[in-house]
């Protein structure tokens, strides 16, 4: 399996494995980018932050993600 979805044209058209690899792929790529979304919501990790230590970055990014996945664990 690739990461990349496969394009099919007017001459060569999708094969049905290629169209379920396909459908794959968006399904997993929906998630993730459902994910990143979430985390955006938390301003912190997309507004600049102007900081001399180079580890706040990183520690934001990861409370951010920790937020948003306990969010996703309590959220029904």
């Amino acid at each position: 399996m690739c990461s990349y979805p496969k394009r099919g044209s007017k001459k060569n058209p999708l094969t049905s494995k290629e169209k379920e690899n396909n459908h794959l792929i968006s399904s997993i790529r929906v998630r993730v980018e459902h994910a990143i979304g979430g985390i955006k919501r938390f301003r912190s990790v997309t507004d600049v932050f102007r900081n001399r230590r180079g580890i706040l970055d990183d520690l934001f990014m990861e409370l951010a993600s920790g937020l948003w996945n306990y969010h996703i664990s309590y959220r029904y």
